[in-house]
């Protein structure tokens, strides 16, 4: 979970950095204590009763350098998938990081994306996830020693389903 830092974070605007939740400047205890805080919440809950969790990345780019998805209000149509999903409706594939949608399951009428926006948009690049894996495993180790088992334990399945 990374996001570019805001006027909100001290450091440099625009550079990447892993922020849960992009609260980090605001969380006032451990970022461990606060991601086990949270595991244990869910642990203890009726699981039909958790919301279900969905990423996004909203500033992916083209081979030209600019936005393949439009943003803004456009970003409603996404969130039109997420409650389909939440639904039971909403196609959707797997992929080793989880579900995303089909092409076909996002309404993009009205919109003017070529077919091979739409389809570089849902889709996993595992290359770019093997590349990432030192970069999360570099965060944990600033987190430290404590930091969720559950977490590392995620991680490790993550390099297995991209190994495979």
């Amino acid at each position: 979970m990374s996001s570019e830092k805001t006027a909100a974070a001290a450091g440099t605007v625009g550079e990447v950095r892993f922020d849960p939740f992009a609260m980090r400047p605001f969380t006032g205890y451990h970022v461990a204590d606060y991601m086990g805080h949270w595991l244990e919440i869910g642990a203890g809950a009726d699981p039909a009763k958790l919301p279900r969790l969905f990423w996004v990345n909203w500033f992916r780019k083209g081979d030209d350098g600019k936005f393949l998805w439009p943003g803004f209000g456009d970003n409603a149509r996404v969130l039109k998938w997420v409650i389909e999903r939440v639904a039971g409706e909403g196609e959707a594939f797997d992929t080793p990081i989880g579900r995303v949608p089909s092409a076909d399951a996002l309404d993009l009428s009205g919109l003017e994306l070529s077919p091979e926006a739409v389809a570089r948009l849902v889709a996993v690049d595992e290359d770019e996830w093997r590349d990432e894996l030192p970069r999360i495993e570099g965060h944990y180790a600033e987190v430290g020693d404590r930091l969720p088992d559950k977490l590392r334990q995620e991680l490790e399945d993550l390099e297995k389903r991209l190994a495979s």
